[in-house]
């Protein structure tokens, strides 16, 4: 198994806020969906999903932010 670093990581998300969000979801819908492919059995969701986003599989959907109007 690939050690990920942190550095590595946040170079694909905005912040470490995001990134904690979008493993958990990714892990989510993984361990929901049943992870049935044998060399993924050997790590944990969260592991798979932040191997996921340092490779760059995954697209993180941003919601737009609005602009403040003084």
């Amino acid at each position: 198994m690939i050690q990920l670093s942190f550095d590595q990581l946040l170079d694909r998300v905005e912040s470490k806020y995001e990134l904690a969000v979008a493993a958990a979801k990714r892990a989510r819908a993984l361990t929901e969906s049943g992870i049935t492919d044998e060399n993924l059995q050997s790590e944990k969701p969260v592991t798979i999903a932040l191997h996921e986003i340092a490779e760059g599989q995954l697209e993180l959907e941003r919601p737009q932010q609005q602009k403040m109007i003084k």
